[in-house]
């Protein structure tokens, strides 16, 4: 009567409890060499908890899927052998006992199994909703941006390239943005994954997103997968260095972007054709507290293992190494 008062109060149902409950139901169970006949026992009477016993297995498997469930009817099991062991009944276990043990693997498996297929389909659920929100919201916003920012970006550059000079250029750059611009809002949405521990996701994906006219990604063909929040910090830290070209190389600059798989790390270099750096430009940037390549970028590999190089002359553009070790993540 208390389990089932119990189990019925979110806040009691906890490990304590499930423990608990499947301690008191062996010992019932373990209790019945003392009380019952060997006669009885060797003829497969009931145990004392009777189908209580079949609770605590559920218990189990709805609190921990099947391999808890399984865990829990393991240990019951157990313990009516051991009740024909103490009783030293002539008979072995006889076929009431091999049945009864049987339903209760049978019963912690499948019904763990059940509950690990609704948890799955409730998470799939959800990200579905998630996912049909977040399309809605890129609709919307595709429409507004279509009706207003493209609509002015297209005039510049027409205008522009009527016009000639300075305004030619600018025209030019109008085009690029509204370019990147399409392709950003004609992009689907990526839904994120569910934050379960050791979910891995393809880092291509997450980079490809960064590609436009005037930065190329080359990405190896197969999957390149990682721990969720490494590619999502590897994908920061490119997100920086791509900042940084676009803010001091100018809007005419170009950048490339090639990720490397291997066995034991994960490698992707950042180029540009900018005007490059002397030599001593990051410790003085770093001394002026201007810390973008720092904490955006050496910050973010360095907490995933890895490590940054950084490759520069003036008038060579300059090329950030990314490296993480797959080890680490």
């Amino acid at each position: 009567g208390y389990a089932t008062f119990a189990f019925g109060e979110p806040r009691r149902r906890g490990w304590p409890l499930l423990v608990a409950d499947l301690v008191v139901a062996a010992g019932c169970v373990l209790a019945t060499a003392w009380v019952e006949t060997e006669a009885n026992i060797g003829a497969g009477r009931p145990t004392l908890p009777v189908s209580w016993v079949a609770a605590a297995v559920l218990s189990w498997a709805v609190a921990g899927g099947r391999r808890l469930g399984l865990t829990a009817a393991l240990v019951l099991a157990v313990a009516n052998l051991l009740v024909h062991a103490v009783a030293e009944t002539s008979g072995g276990i006889g076929s009431t006992t091999f049945n009864g043990i049987v339903l209760l693997f049978l019963a912690g498996l499948v019904v763990g199994h059940v509950v690990r297929l609704a948890l799955e389909a409730e998470a799939r659920l959800a990200r579905a909703v998630e996912l049909e929100s977040a399309t809605r919201e890129r609709e919307r916003l595709a429409r507004r941006i279509h009706d207003s920012v493209l609509q002015v970006l297209a005039m510049v550059q027409r205008r522009g390239g009527e016009l000639g000079g300075e305004a030619a250029e600018l025209g030019r750059l109008a085009g690029e943005q509204e370019a990147a611009l399409r392709s950003l809002i004609g992009t689907g949405p990526v839904p994120a994954p569910a934050h379960v521990p050791g979910t891995e996701i393809d880092l291509r994906t997450l980079l490809t997103g960064h590609a436009s006219t005037s930065v190329t990604v080359a990405t190896p063909a197969t999957e390149v997968r990682l721990p969720a929040h490494a590619a999502r910090e590897v994908e920061a830290a490119v997100a920086a260095a791509l900042d940084n070209v676009r803010r001091h190389c100018g809007d005419g600059a170009r950048a490339w972007v090639l990720l490397e798989d291997g066995p034991d790390e994960v490698t992707v270099s950042v180029r540009d054709d900018g005007p490059g750096m002397p030599a001593g430009r990051l410790d003085e940037a770093a001394a002026d507290g201007r810390l973008g390549v720092a904490q955006s970028i050496r910050g973010r590999v360095a907490d995933l293992g890895g490590t940054v190089a950084i490759t520069t002359a003036e008038g060579d553009g300059t090329e950030i190494e990314l490296t993480v070790p797959r080890a680490r993540v």
